[in-house]
């Protein structure tokens, strides 16, 4: 992304998307009151972040014993309730299906590769599920203290062997063949990215003419595989993001607020809820609804503008695709391919 000399300025920025993930499939019913677990519950909950400025959706389910669900008919249902419930709402499918441990002692895993091709076949269609690029460990635990996670369970040790030790397998077989599925099903793939090289992948699978739609990408900074939180790496991955991308922040546990607050004034995106952190910055919890208020008090002292539904299907481009590489370039003010014959660095071309 090019920064000019007044990208600063709030009235130059784009209005600011609010993602929340209220569902926190890797907690139990007990670890926090601000956990649904009934349907009715959980759709409820949508409801509540959209009235407080959330305008992208980050869907897990649980099953009625408030164990987070496998099952696509579960989320076939969610999905119908959350179009009636919260229709302006972008509503994207966490690519893991549920991460967590169904017993002590068991593996934290994702689902495997065929179970996770089957989020393109859900009905009614998300309007995104998100995508891991490259395997890469996924240790939630290295960059969390005792304090993020006290009186949960979470402090059980077998639970942090099991996160510790969590792997997001995404071997290009596999996410080439998935891209392939979401585009065809018209779902939008939303990249979760953990460092530079992935998304210097994503770039080589444009170029390569393996996806030729919008880039929509989280910056996900939670250690442990993923990239940190030095404020240096945050900004060095958002100039390599190309121009034409939509770039958002996600972070973990106490750290959410600091660094939401420097995307916020960056002009990026920001990602808040219970998945990420049950804490304020202040140590005391904070339910998904009070983090949202919180982005939403900090973008209002910057002056910048809070994205309804309408523009957040605007600024993430739901529904676009584009015809070629060419123009998949072309619209991400990405430079156009080197020509076979062609010698020097590659333009982008006047039209």
């Amino acid at each position: 992304m090019h920064f000019l000399d007044d990208s600063l300025l709030p009235e130059n920025q784009e209005k600011l998307v609010i993602q929340v993930a209220p569902y926190g499939p890797q907690w139990i019913p007990g670890d926090s009151e601000d956990i649904p677990v009934t349907m009715d519950e959980q759709v409820q909950k949508a409801v509540d972040c959209y009235n407080a400025g959330a305008t992208v959706l980050h869907v897990h389910v649980r099953e009625v014993d408030g164990k987070g669900s496998k099952r696509l008919s579960k989320f076939n249902e969610m999905l119908a309730r959350l179009r009636e419930a919260v229709p302006k709402m972008v509503l994207q499918v966490g690519g893991s299906i549920s991460f967590a441990p169904e017993d002590e002692g068991l593996a934290a895993k994702w689902a495997n590769d065929d179970t996770r091709h089957m989020l393109a076949e859900l009905d009614p269609r998300p309007d995104q599920v998100t995508v891991a690029i490259n395997t890469s460990q996924m240790n939630i635990m290295e960059l969390l203290v005792e304090a993020d996670y006290a009186g949960t369970s979470l402090a059980n040790p077998a639970y942090q062997a099991a996160y510790r030790d969590m792997i997001v397998p995404s071997n290009p077989s596999w996410h080439v063949e998935h891209l392939r599925r979401l585009v065809a099903s018209g779902i939008q793939p939303h990249f979760m990215l953990g460092n530079l090289t992935q998304l210097e992948t994503v770039e080589r699978l444009i170029r390569a003419g393996a996806y030729t739609g919008p880039l929509i990408l989280n910056y996900v900074a939670i250690g442990g595989g993923a990239a940190g939180l030095h404020p240096a790496d945050m900004l060095e991955f958002a100039r390599r993001t190309p121009d034409g991308a939509v770039l958002t922040l996600e972070t973990l546990g106490r750290y959410v607020v600091p660094m939401n607050t420097m995307a916020i004034a960056l002009g990026l995106h920001v990602r808040v809820g219970i998945e990420d952190t049950l804490l304020g910055p202040d140590g005391e919890r904070a339910t998904s609804v009070q983090q949202i208020e919180q982005m939403v008090r900090i973008a209002r002292e910057l002056n910048r503008d809070i994205a309804s539904g309408e523009d957040a299907h605007r600024i993430y481009q739901i529904g676009t695709h584009w015809g070629s590489t060419d123009e998949t370039l072309k619209n991400l003010g990405m430079v156009p391919n080197r020509t076979p014959v062609q010698r020097g660095g590659a333009a982008r071309k006047a039209a």
